[in-house]
């Protein structure tokens, strides 16, 4: 029997980007840890969007009962939406709640291998439990991404690098990584060395495995796969849940992934490009020398009928020329050896930087893609050094040029400002990535080529029938060759609707238009699509938020859309946190128990009148791991209890109810119903409360 108990448990956590695998830390500063024992990855994609559990299980080879505090830092762009941990046999189950986020480690800060393997905003998650000397922690971390593509190509890499932690063997490391997608899958493959040891590619559908033993974990996983080139437009997903298994009254979901046939545009758009340097003092060493040879890559690969400069700062500001210039052989080769002379000294002066970078574009037009790349390893400390008041200096200075400017952002290393690098580029029609200190070079090459030909500029979208709302990202960012475009929104009725993307190129109007269906049902393959919506309109709100006063009214409004989102739908906000919810102890029912039609069994509750508790039984015949909802309504239909449960594998469950509503009040006698919504299939059951 599987029995799951209420516990309310007080979780720290705090939102990431990543480059390793999970830690227990036991003493941040003298490199203390559990010892890891195995890595369990198990991903879930559709097209471009995937879905990774992680399991990682960790021994405490500590000489007594020991506090840890666990940190993942997850891949680019991820959103955590589950948390468990499993402690002497009892699963712990977390929800999401409005607490101030702790970030303090045991034994202090990090010392230098461990900051440079969780990378610059590391997750963090405190068990509350002290773990026993010699037992067993696991830790399940379950988080959805949307993954990187460039021309037909997807590339999933998961964080399996442990070396810096611990040189110990693992005694398994194991992926198991499932694709489907609408676009015929041409190829896939394990890039890393880590062995193959399933494979299958339907075409439709492709899987690969990989499993390790008795080995240390030296590497990362990666898996590129390629999706026909032949078959470009628009690809759709949607679902649409009953209104009681959602907190509004929005609507259906859907996300689209849309990329135009590059065929359909003859040439280019011609560019006028600014990059700027960074060469403060904190940039010396590694990170300058990549930083040079990524402005080396870019200035070689500019195109004919491009116009460029370079502007390079510290507290003071110079440039390759007083404006732009004609991209020729002489002016390239000028830049080079202007960009290889650059080294570090000095403060950060990013205002100044700007100041002087902005108005040369005040001699463009919107018939040419205005671009600037910004790199930078930390925050501004001469010029304007306020947050709010730099952003805006820079928002003012690109109104006043009275042209689209798209600024991209890379901020390099630990100490880079997010509140400061994410609206910036938000703000201003581009996108902000995180590097690490040796992937510089790598990374901004790699984006610059993605950014190289611009075909729709300030893409706008139309729905027919107008009944889309509530779309993300808005504004739309710009289409380029090889890449795609992945929109989210509600609807609020079901069945075919016409996309028109409108924009513009060589300044004159382009449109593309795609159609599909939006369907009347719950698709339980596409679930996510409620976590994908909920984490593109978080990313539009912190846009605004950021822009802002934290203390002002209109900021402290968007702050509390973003909790609530969070909470409601299960995305981890930087203003929310993973507590402690519930926990059951996992045991297998016997074959009579598991014997019955269909995948799932309500066998009711007892006590039925009970006072003050019941317990709601029912059996899972498959091989089912998600969390389901148990919700309990009164005679009304007013809903007044929302339980998470974690189903871990097939088997009998048992959740008890204390009569208690969200809100911890106690219910009142009379008769409630209460469904166990799986995904793809709703219980029902009816019981009566007497006091």
């Amino acid at each position: 029997m599987k029995k799951i108990i209420f516990l309310f448990v007080i979780i720290s956590f705090l939102v990431p980007k990543s480059y390793s695998n999970g830690v227990a830390i036991v003493n941040a500063s003298t490199g203390v840890y559990f010892r890891l024992l195995s890595s369990t990855v198990y991903v879930s994609t559709e097209g471009q969007i995937s879905v990774t559990r992680t399991t990682l299980v960790f021994k405490n080879n500590m000489p007594t009962d020991t506090v840890t505090k666990f940190a993942f830092p997850l891949p680019d762009g991820a959103s955590a939406t589950n948390l468990r941990w499993l402690i002497e046999g009892i699963w712990h189950e977390a929800t999401i709640t409005p607490n101030p986020q702790d970030t303090l480690l045991p034994g202090g800060p990090m010392n230098t291998n461990l900051r440079t393997h969780l990378g610059s905003t590391p997750l963090f998650f405190g068990i509350p439990q002290r773990i026993q000397k010699d037992s067993l922690l696991t830790v399940e971390l379950t988080y959805v991404q949307l993954l990187q593509y460039s021309f037909g190509s997807v590339y999933y890499i998961y964080p399996d690098d442990y070396h810096l932690i611990q040189t110990m063997a693992l005694s398994l490391q194991r992926l198991d990584f499932y694709i489907r997608s609408p676009r015929t899958i041409d190829s896939i493959m394990l890039q890393s060395s880590h062995p193959l040891t399933s494979f299958y590619n339907n075409g439709d559908s492709a899987y690969v495995q990989s499993i390790l033993n008795e080995a240390a974990a030296t590497q990362n996983y990666k898996i590129k796969y390629s999706l026909n080139l032949n078959q470009l437009g628009l690809y759709a997903y949607s679902t649409r849940l009953p209104n009681s298994q959602i907190p509004d009254t929005l609507g259906g979901f859907f996300t689209f992934i849309a990329e135009p046939d590059p065929g359909s545009t003859q040439q280019t758009i011609k560019k006028v490009f600014t990059l700027m340097v960074d060469r403060s003092g904190s940039m010396s060493g590694t990170k300058m020398e990549q930083a040079k040879q990524a402005a080396v890559f870019i200035v070689q690969n500019l195109n004919e009928g491009d116009r460029f400069n370079v502007i390079d700062f510290d507290d003071v500001i110079t440039a390759f020329r007083g404006g732009h210039v004609n991209y020729t052989n002489q002016t390239r080769d000028s830049a080079i050896i202007y960009i290889n002379a650059l080294y570090a000294r000095n403060n950060t002066s990013i205002s100044g930087a700007f100041g002087l970078a902005v108005p040369q574009f005040n001699s463009a037009n919107d018939s040419t893609a205005n671009i600037i790349i910004f790199l930078t390893d930390g925050q501004p400390t001469a010029g304007i050094t306020d947050i709010t008041q730099l952003l805006a200096y820079v928002h003012n200075l690109i109104v006043s040029t009275e042209t689209n400017i798209y600024l991209y952002c890379f901020g390099i290393g630990s100490d880079v400002n997010t509140q400061l690098l994410t609206p910036l580029s938000a703000q201003n029609n581009g996108i902000t990535e995180y590097l690490g200190n040796d992937e510089v070079y790598s990374r901004i090459s790699s984006f610059y080529l993605k950014i190289r030909n611009p075909v729709l500029l300030s893409p706008t979208v139309t729905f027919n029938p107008n009944n889309v709302i509530q779309v993300y990202p808005s504004p739309l960012p710009n289409l380029y060759k090889g890449q795609q475009m992945i929109v989210s929104g509600r609807y609020l009725q079901p069945g075919p609707v016409t996309v028109t993307l409108s924009g513009k190129a060589f300044n004159h109007n382009v449109s593309y238009q795609y159609s599909f269906n939006r369907i009347d049902t719950a698709n339980a393959r596409f679930q996510f699509l409620t976590k994908i919506w909920a984490k593109q309109k978080i990313d539009n709100l912190l846009i605004q938020y950021y822009a802002l006063n934290p203390n002002s009214p209109e900021a402290l409004a968007l702050k509390a859309q973003i909790i609530w989102l969070s909470i409601n739908y299960g995305v981890i906000s930087p203003f929310t946190q993973f507590n402690g919810g519930i926990t059951f102890t996992p045991k297998e029912g016997n074959e009579h128990e598991l014997s019955f039609p269909g995948k799932y069994k309500l066998t009711g509750n007892y006590p039925n009148p009970f006072n003050p508790e019941t317990v709601i039984k029912f059996a899972v015949k498959d091989a089912l791991y998600k969390v389901i909802h148990i919700r309990i309504y009164n005679i009304l239909g007013q809903l007044v209890a929302d339980i998470p449960v974690a189903v871990n594998g097939k088997g009998m469950y048992e959740v008890k109810w204390n009569s208690l509503t969200n809100s911890r009040l106690a219910c009142s006698s009379g008769i409630y119903f209460y469904t166990i919504d799986f995904g793809d299939e709703v219980l029902k059951g009816k019981m009566m409360l007497l006091k």
